[in-house]
């Protein structure tokens, strides 16, 4: 099937960002500077609502079904001892794109790139593919994920289909997204109708393997955690494994049953109802405290570098 990826340049949509960039949204609300963008202004509403990082492990998993992304994170990545770096560092990062200005950008930006770096291999194991984590490719799918599970958790939450209007404008809002992730020249889709034909037929390509299932254990059983945390996976796992198309379910081993899908689908239930009763203002307290460390951290490296010279 060909790629309905358009061809037009991933600077276009980068700049398309850096254009409608307002200052930081620390109180988790739209700007109302005339200049930000449809898609930019219901992608900021949307990011900054904590409820919908209960996706955040099934974007995980969806990640790994790609044999290129699985191998990287098996062998370059801390996901035994610290399993959910991954998810923290994602969202730190789609937080400063997102809701940050360029110096923001810049310092999360220099951060990936770095660890990217390091990540390739020759696929010298027979079941290991040869990966890079600057292959456009794996990170268009890593960015497509993030999209992907953001749309179908949305839609649950909310018990209603998005509008068209406002789910071409989400796509369109992952665009620099995916630009900022390395994701090469290609383009993006405009709308969702072009972005679902492409993920139904990638879907198709997947294949779950050794890399994959091993790092989806650590993650879900919550290796590394502390104790008192530990508990807390039990309904990760289930929102997790209830938001995966069924058949990685099942390449992942799960165990799925009518009874645990009840179970999941109450979780679900009550992510919904906690999403209505609680404020967006304290639903986006997760997002300016992850801003805020971002920044932190950004002027105290910017300093150290100025120390140095």
């Amino acid at each position: 099937m060909t790629n309905p990826l358009s061809d037009a340049p991933a600077g276009v949509y980068a700049a398309r960002l850096d254009d409608s960039r307002t200052r930081a949204v620390e109180t988790g609300r739209v700007s109302d500077d005339h200049d930000l963008g449809p898609e930019q202004a219901v992608l900021r509403r949307h990011a900054a609502d904590a409820t919908l990082m209960a996706g955040g492990a099934t974007a995980i998993l969806l990640q790994l079904a790609d044999p290129r992304v699985a191998a990287g994170v098996a062998r370059h990545s801390r996901f035994r001892d610290r399993p959910l770096d991954r998810l923290v560092g994602t969202h730190a990062y789609l937080t400063a794109l997102v809701f940050g200005d360029e110096r923001d950008i810049r310092h999360v930006s220099r951060i990936v790139d770095a660890r990217h770096a390091r990540v390739r291999g020759d696929g010298e194991h027979p079941h290991r593919p040869a990966y890079d984590a600057r292959d456009a490719d794996a990170q268009r799918w890593v960015a497509a994920t993030l999209l992907a599970v953001a749309l179908d958790l949305e839609e649950r939450l909310s018990g209603s289909r998005l509008d068209t209007a406002t789910a071409d404008a989400l796509v369109r809002g992952y665009a620099p997204i995916a630009a900022r992730l390395q994701g090469g020249p290609a383009g993006w889709p405009e709308t969702r109708a072009e972005f679902e034909a492409w993920w139904d037929a990638r879907l198709a390509d997947l294949r779950v393997g050794d890399d994959a299932r091993s790092v989806a254990r650590d993650l879900l059983a919550g290796t590394g955690l502390p104790p008192a945390l530990v508990p807390l996976m039990v309904p990760v796992r289930l929102v997790t494994a209830g938001l995966l198309p069924p058949t990685l379910r099942a390449a992942y081993g799960m165990n799925w049953t009518p009874r645990i899908q009840r179970t999941a689908d109450g979780w679900l239930t009550a992510i919904a109802v906690l999403r209505r009763v609680v404020p967006a203002e304290i639903r986006a307290i997760p997002t300016r405290a992850s801003l805020r460390r971002l920044r932190r951290r950004s002027r105290y490296a910017e300093g150290d570098l100025r120390g140095r010279g």
